[in-house]
């Protein structure tokens, strides 16, 4: 337990501090929200409408920002060789790692999403539940994303080839995501879709971390 907590707050510090990861993220989500309304135009109907996909497809790329880098850096200066010999299965390592990127990038986002919120008119009834949905997702998003960084790692043009092989995977997560925020705002209940986002990430928790060390040795090979 010394050796994970160890990795998980070096990688923390590392994302908070010296990358700038964090700050990049939560400003993209920040503008992208934001720009909007400038987009479709400021009718609180129409953004009202669309309010709850705006503030997922959002989320999700911003959480896209900083996947290359979850473990390019300790590929380059040789501390993933170290990580795989290391006594602690690499597959906790993995655990570690993600949980720090979702620290630093996802619960931002999950922290500002009630402000942000206020800038798309959606309903106030619905924002528990977005806080809820961004709560129960985004860990799908860090797992699912640490397995395609690590697929990707060491190729040519990372950040592209990341990108397409993630947000397919993606997808679940924004259907199920936006549909709890929509159907709060219409005064249904958002339980299935709630439901749903958790068993996913449920399912993530112990699969990817397997997939991404199984990729990462296969890097390192």
């Amino acid at each position: 337990m010394t050796a994970l907590r160890g990795i998980f707050c070096r990688d923390l510090a590392l994302t908070l501090h010296q990358g700038g990861d964090a700050g990049l993220v939560l400003a993209f989500f920040i503008l992208a929200v934001v720009l909007f309304p400038f987009g479709v135009g400021p009718e609180a109907e129409v953004l009202a409408r669309i309010a709850a996909g705006i503030l997922w497809v959002a989320a999700l790329f911003a959480a896209l920002l900083s996947l290359d880098r979850l473990y390019q850096p300790d590929y380059e200066d040789g501390g993933l060789d170290l990580l795989a010999l290391a006594p602690l299965p690499l597959e906790l390592c993995v655990l570690a790692k993600s949980a720090a990127h979702w620290v630093a990038t996802g619960l931002p986002l999950v922290l500002a999403s009630p402000v942000l919120a206020l800038f798309v008119d959606l309903d106030p009834r619905a924002m528990p539940t977005l806080v809820a949905s961004l709560l129960l997702g985004t860990p799908f998003l860090s797992l699912i994303g640490s397995v395609a960084a690590a697929l990707t790692l060491g190729a040519r043009r990372q950040g592209v080839l990341l990108s397409l092989l993630v947000l397919p995977l993606y997808v679940p997560p924004l259907v199920f995501g936006a549909g709890a925020v929509e159907a709060s705002a219409l005064g249904m209940t958002a339980r299935p879709d709630l439901l749903i986002l958790g068993a996913l990430t449920l399912a993530a928790l112990p699969l990817a971390p397997w997939a991404s060390a199984a990729a990462l040795r296969q890097a390192l090979a």
